[in-house]
């Protein structure tokens, strides 16, 4: 019994670092997998936002697609004209452009 009782005292606790080690590794794992794309890509997609100007065909988050007629900076709306004949124009938030069509592609 004093065998048990004296290597029981002797043992060292484990340093706390250790067991969070798995913890941290997990969040540095997920910062460059996840988080760290995610905050490029909408520096992209701001960058794009950034810069439209009038006569760009755009797609929006709804897949409506219209060619830019008019920005209104000061309300963040960009105006586009869906349909080149009954000239209809629709007005939607600049966040709600998804991107640039390129119609060299078509």
């Amino acid at each position: 019994m004093n065998l048990i009782l004296m290597n029981a005292a002797g043992q060292q606790q484990p340093n706390p670092l250790v067991s969070l080690f798995p913890f941290i590794l997990i969040f540095v794992i997920l910062y460059f997998m996840i988080i760290r794309p995610q905050k490029r890509k909408y520096k992209e997609h701001q960058t794009m936002i950034d810069n439209l100007k009038m006569h760009d065909v755009v797609i929006t988050n709804g897949g409506m697609i219209g060619k830019i007629v008019n920005i209104k900076n000061d309300k963040n709306i960009v105006v586009l004209r869906v349909d080149e004949t009954s000239n209809t124009k629709i007005e939607f938030q600049k966040s709600a452009i998804a991107g640039i069509v390129d119609e060299s592609k078509k």
